[in-house]
């Protein structure tokens, strides 16, 4: 498991997807779980709950990946901005991924959103990772 909490969650959600698992548990964090609503207002994950195990302090959060006739909507993800090298784009500079199959994530000054929200809301900040 690597210290990116970020890169370790959309990494084993894609391996997920890959093997054809119906969901993933994966550990808790703030961003992670405003990342996956996000995700899961565009239609790519379902069901994104934080609980806590039983005998356990750790929270962890259920996340569930749509399928559309029998493979995962989700098929690709890439983290744009990383720990060693931060990626910062203005409102302007915000493009669709995959004219607009796909969603860009945004850390913004007004929380965690899709691109095109943050297009609207005329915000930028760090592109966190791109999904399609």
């Amino acid at each position: 498991m690597s210290v990116d909490r970020i890169s370790n969650m959309l990494s084993t959600i894609k391996n997920c997807s890959m093997s054809g698992r119906d969901f993933v548990e994966v550990s808790y964090s703030k961003e992670c779980e405003a990342i996956a609503k996000v995700l899961e207002e565009k239609g790519f994950l379902e069901g994104v709950k934080v609980f806590k195990k039983e005998k356990s302090s750790a929270k962890m959060i259920h996340i569930g990946l749509v399928k559309e006739n029998g493979r995962a909507k989700l098929t690709e993800v890439r983290r744009i901005s990383k720990p060693g090298r931060r990626i910062y784009k203005g409102a302007k500079e915000l493009k669709s991924v995959l004219q607009g199959f796909g969603v860009l994530v945004v850390s913004t000054s007004r929380g965690i959103m899709s691109g095109t929200e943050a297009r609207k809301k005329k915000l930028g900040g760090e592109v966190l990772c791109e999904v399609y």
